[in-house]
């Protein structure tokens, strides 16, 4: 085993490097396709004027519209890291006098998380296009309360009126131009009060979730004039929190006769019965609820009705989800929210919620009676391909959207905490037969929160990992995958690697399964470039999250945990901590070398040459605070990129020094994918602020770089996101995106000729170098490692040969390189590529 001693640092200037001003590169992106959502479906609105049109809101993909194949097309992919918040989409209403008007009330969080105030956006083309009217307080679309609503109305009478309903205690709001401006409405004597947890320090779960819902009854107006009767729910417990007016939201009074302990939800109304249903639960939802009930509110009786379907020991959840069909007065359902067990149902009444049937019933325990066959063909993974009896969720979870189709009762969706379902043949359920079809209609709606992405060289071109859904094994990116990750170890996978000299061997890191509480080993291995996984018992129980990396052959696994600190271990023995690294320490292997792990943290480059398990500092980057990825060139031994808060740094010799990337003011997820040319140097891709925040793509490590995506392609927040280059194919990238899934994009337009001139970065840096007196070895790597040498001895710097030795897996040469190119005794100069040059042991 090799071992590395080191002198004293120096302080040294940065490497000039050249630089010029970014160009633009088009691209074509298309969706990976996992399909059935994968992620919380809380809205689902359609026209009542326009046949076909509906649209769905989530809390962090975006919002989409519907189409005649029953697929989806996503509104908001234009949102970049200035506007991600846009992807929190609070409610969403869709305009019953001109179906082009459509409004989102868009913002992710309310509390520190997200610093921005939320906004209507407006569009006046159904979402093809977008103007933003910004609110003076924050909107929380990733909230708890999410499902509510929709919180957002459109007056059926006079459609340049909205109102709004805000969290937080901001109250009602409305609007007569359109949406263009906003004032707050007085009166309304309860804005919600409801607070989840008052303990929390986050500001998560301890803001008031604020109003619920609004609706206005159209009948009660009249075509030109302001709706007069408008009722509002707030989430409050204990008092009052259901309201009406009659003159269009300048006084209101409370609903009384409904369980105040209990919040409401929804209010939907029914024109032609003149009466509003109501759906409560005693939490705000989407995760909660024990209790609640249903509620028919007569208007013009003024009078409200208990029409809860079940009670007694068979009430153990609230109500979320709630829908009318308006060709056919006096059919209503309602979900629950939530029945986690053994499955969630939904109710139907056709004679106004005087009696009820369900989704399924109990035969005898365990034998359930499901009333609907099952079919997830577009999306696999939700679960088995047919009915079953035994206890197999399948109808979902968290359901707090439900909608029938105005134009057609045969036609239903509801949204899930995973994908939406529905059917064309609802009719069906009030048969004797009784048995509808179950289905996945979400194609198009990609809402995964994509952690860590990883194209291995060998073996299916992606595999990805994610929260919620664990990750999947993209063989054809077109196609619904079939391979979905055992769920036995971590149901969210935050981490991936692979084994430079095994890269079938993979491995993953992640959360425990919440729904069981399952806080077992997190750690997996994979032989099989994912198809099968074995448990790493060598992981301890709790230890969770985080990254991961293996080493070149396999054997070791090196885990930057969560929460539990840098871990190691070797042959799947019991972790043990790396007492040199700090937590949260961004990791690597080397692909050729077993022993060799590089790491980064508080600005500190750190090398192990033992395993992993223990590291040396080897130099400082710049004057970076933080370290977000590290990565290695596959086919060189010691060439490391490391992207951190104050850029991107490059060393080719095990991090003993390194030069800064000249105009890279920040940088989040880096990775290297195929070269342009045979024996070129891998295109480096980058989320990253270079001239401003975007994605870009460089064919000569660092020095010129073209941006890759667009105007219409802005894939949220870059810090939050993962790329992942190809190395099989020029050009393509992978982009893992918080709430929109997956995007590949292949280079569509030739790149713009390289325009860099020299700029001089030689101001002073804090970059250190440290001086290796023993070279690295490795017992099981033969010195010769470093891919595809060459016989031929370097000779292609642009500047005289210097006279001065460089030391051993030093470089010696490349295009552009003006360092010492004669290598120390017992090494040669070996051409690696057209870039770089590396003085490689004989």
């Amino acid at each position: 085993m090799g071992r590395v001693a080191f002198f004293s640092a120096v302080v040294v200037s940065v490497a000039t490097v050249a630089y010029a001003s970014v160009s633009s590169q088009a691209y074509t992106w298309q969706n990976v396709k996992i399909g059935g959502g994968g992620g919380f479906v809380p809205g689902i609105i359609f026209n009542p004027s326009q046949k076909g049109l509906a649209y769905v809101r989530t809390d962090i993909g975006g919002a989409y519209k519907l189409n005649a194949d029953d697929s989806w097309t996503p509104l908001l992919d234009f949102a970049n890291d200035s506007h991600w918040n846009y992807w929190g989409v609070d409610a969403l209403a869709t305009d019953p006098v001109d179906p082009t008007r459509l409004y989102l009330a868009t913002g992710m969080y309310t509390n520190s998380w997200d610093p921005n105030n939320g906004q209507i956006l407006i569009s006046k083309d159904q979402g093809e296009t977008f103007t933003s009217s910004p609110l003076p307080f924050k909107v929380g679309g990733n909230m708890p309360g999410r499902g509510m609503g929709e919180r957002l109305a459109i007056d059926p009478n006079s459609n340049n009126i909205l109102f709004f309903g805000a969290r937080s205690g901001n109250g009602l709001w409305k609007s007569t131009d359109y949406g263009s401006t906003w004032a707050k409405v007085s009166g309304l004597p309860n804005v919600g009060t409801y607070v989840p947890d008052p303990t929390d320090t986050s500001g998560y779960n301890n803001d008031k979730i604020g109003v619920s819902f609004v609706t206005f009854d159209s009948t009660s107006g009249s075509s030109g004039k302001a709706t007069p009767r408008i009722f509002v729910g707030v989430a409050t417990v204990g008092s009052s929190n259901l309201f009406v007016s009659n003159d269009a939201g300048s006084t209101w009074s409370a609903i009384q006769s409904t369980n105040t302990s209990w919040i409401p939800h929804k209010g939907v109304l029914s024109p032609a019965e003149k009466s509003l249903y109501i759906s409560t639960s005693d939490g705000a939802g989407p995760y909660d609820g024990t209790y609640g009930g249903v509620y028919k509110y007569n208007i013009t009786s003024g009078t409200v009705t208990n029409i809860t379907p079940v009670s007694g020991g068979d009430l153990y959840f609230g109500f979320g989800g709630l829908a009318v069909d308006l060709q056919k007065p006096g059919t209503v359902m309602v979900a629950t929210l939530n029945s986690w067990w053994p499955d969630a149902d939904i109710f139907r009444s056709t004679d106004g919620g005087n009696t009820w049937t369900r989704l399924w019933d109990w035969v005898s325990y365990p034998t359930m009676d499901r009333h609907y066959t099952y079919d997830d063909s577009l999306a696999p993974w939700l679960g088995p391909d047919a009915t079953t009896t035994d206890l197999t969720t399948q109808i979902g979870w968290m359901i707090e959207s439900l909608a029938i189709d105005p134009f057609d009762s045969n036609h239903w969706l509801y949204g899930t905490g995973a994908t939406i379902y529905g059917s064309h043949d609802l009719l069906k359920w009030d048969t004797t037969a009784r048995t509808i079809t179950l289905k996945s209609l979400a194609a198009g709606i990609e809402e995964t929160a994509v952690q860590a992405l990883l194209s291995p060289p060998t073996g299916p071109p992606l595999v990805s990992a994610m929260l919620d859904l664990a990750g999947f094994v993209h063989n054809d990116l077109k196609a619904y995958p079939s391979i979905e990750f055992d769920i036995s170890v971590s149901s969210g996978v935050t981490g991936l690697d692979y084994a430079g000299n095994k890269p079938t061997n993979l491995v993953r890191v992640g959360n425990a399964d919440v729904s069981t509480g399952t806080a077992g080993p997190q750690v997996a291995i994979s032989t099989d470039s994912g198809k099968t996984w074995n448990i790493d018992y060598g992981s301890q129980g709790g230890a969770s999250g985080g990254k991961v990396a293996i080493s070149a052959d396999g054997d070791t696994v090196l885990w930057s945990t969560s929460a539990n600190g840098v871990q190691i271990s070797q042959y799947t023995n019991p972790f043990s901590t790396v007492s040199s690294l700090a937590a949260g320490a961004a990791i690597a292997s080397d692909k050729k070398i077993n022993s060799v792990f590089y790491a980064s943290s508080n600005g500190r480059f750190y090398l192990s040459t033992d395993g992993g398990k223990t590291f040396t500092s080897t130099a400082t980057l710049g004057s970076s605070s933080s370290s977000n990825t590290v990565i290695v060139n596959p086919s060189v031994t010691g060439d490391v990129w490391v992207s951190t808060d104050k850029g991107i740094f490059h060393s080719t010799d095990n991090g003993t020094t390194f030069s800064a990337i000249s105009g890279v003011a920040q940088a989040w997820s880096i990775s290297l994918g195929g070269p342009a040319r045979t024996g070129g140097y891998p295109a480096l891709f980058a989320a990253a602020d270079i001239g401003g925040v975007g994605y870009f793509r460089s064919d000569d490590a660092g020095t010129n770089w073209v941006k890759i995506n667009d105007a219409t392609h802005g894939f949220g927040s870059a810090s939050a996101n993962v790329v992942a280059g190809d190395p099989r194919i020029y050009g393509r990238v992978y982009v893992g995106t918080n709430g929109r899934g997956i995007f590949y994009g292949d280079a569509s337009g030739s790149a713009p000729s390289a325009t860099a001139t020299s700029v001089s970065t030689s101001a002073s840096s804090s970059s250190t170098t440290k001086t290796s007196s023993v070279p690295i070895t490795s017992a099981s790597s033969s010195s010769s490692s470093a891919a595809h040498p060459s016989s031929s001895p370097a000779s292609s710097s642009s500047a005289p040969p210097s006279s001065a030795t460089q030391s051993v897996y030093g470089q010696c040469g490349g295009s552009g390189y003006t360092g010492p190119t004669v290598c120390a005794s017992g090494s040669t100069c070996v051409v690696q590529n057209t870039y770089y040059s590396q003085c490689i042991p004989n």
